[in-house]
């Protein structure tokens, strides 16, 4: 955190001379006044930061704006993740959860490097969720695959789909189909959401293909999962939040950007 008050002149209660008088209203009337400074939020993951000024008061007014390129684009949260290698399906009946293996874009959303179906969020808030798997069949005859949204191991009522994947054209030419859908989960920082499913056969899987070259095209994850924050309203996550005689505290979404400096204004 690093925090510049302006020091420009200020006039001895007891008296002053014209010149110095004459200093204070001239900055005055420029807009220059000792009730401004600017803030950079703290990182590490933080999500407060506080600014320390003799001016601020239990009812001070105290405006915000960004003053760095970090706090100019600064975005709510997101995440996108895949799983490159194939999975496979359990025994029939019984539940498993996607896993993935790479970060594909990501801030302040992540999986668990350990649990690596899990994925996190550092803020509270609604989340869009969206999974797309790579289903493949490779048995004689058509199956289904069940896919539901968890949150911190619980099913997510109402959140299952069905997909119905084709029989296997040969033993070579397996059956495919695209699972897609999203939902809205509302989460508190530190909650986790999963991609769990059950199969019909032990024939179903997740299947991942490399980059081709000949077509070209890019490679196929076996599956690819987004996580996006969509409410509050993102403007206002830099606000804030207490305040007493000499300090006041900003919240806002966990930081790990350096360099996100505001400016501020205290009226009153």
């Amino acid at each position: 955190m690093t925090v510049v008050n302006q020091q420009y002149r200020k006039l001895n209660q007891s008296g002053a001379t014209p010149r110095e008088i004459s200093e204070v209203v001239n900055n005055l009337m420029d807009g220059k006044s000792n009730n401004v400074g600017t803030i950079s939020l703290n990182t590490s993951w933080a999500t407060t930061t506080t600014i320390y000024n003799e001016r601020i008061g239990y009812d001070s007014i105290i405006l915000l704006a960004p003053s760095s390129d970090a706090a100019e684009i600064d975005a709510a949260p997101y995440g996108c993740f895949t799983n490159n290698t194939d999975q496979i399906a359990p025994s029939v009946g019984s539940t498993a959860v996607v896993v993935y293996d790479s970060t594909e874009e990501s801030s302040g959303v992540y999986f668990d490097p350990v649990n690596t179906s899990r994925i996190y969020v550092r803020n509270y808030g609604v989340y869009n969720v969206q999974f797309s798997v790579q289903l493949v069949n490779k048995d004689n005859a058509p199956q289904h695959a069940d896919i539901w949204f968890r949150l911190n191991g619980t099913d997510v009522a109402r959140s299952a789909s069905r997909f119905d994947i084709p029989a296997r054209k040969s033993a070579t030419v397996w059956g495919h189909t695209v699972g897609t859908v999203n939902t809205f989960i509302e989460m508190t920082a530190g909650q986790y959401v999963e991609i769990a499913g059950t199969t019909s056969s032990t024939l179903i899987g997740l299947e991942s293909y490399p980059a081709d070259g000949a077509i070209p095209s890019p490679a196929i994850p076996a599956a690819i999962v987004t996580v996006q924050y969509i409410a509050p309203f993102s403007l206002d996550n830099v606000y804030i939040s207490s305040q007493q005689k000499g300090q006041a505290t900003i919240s806002h979404f966990a930081n790990d950007t350096a360099d996100k400096t505001y400016k501020y204004l205290v009226v009153g």
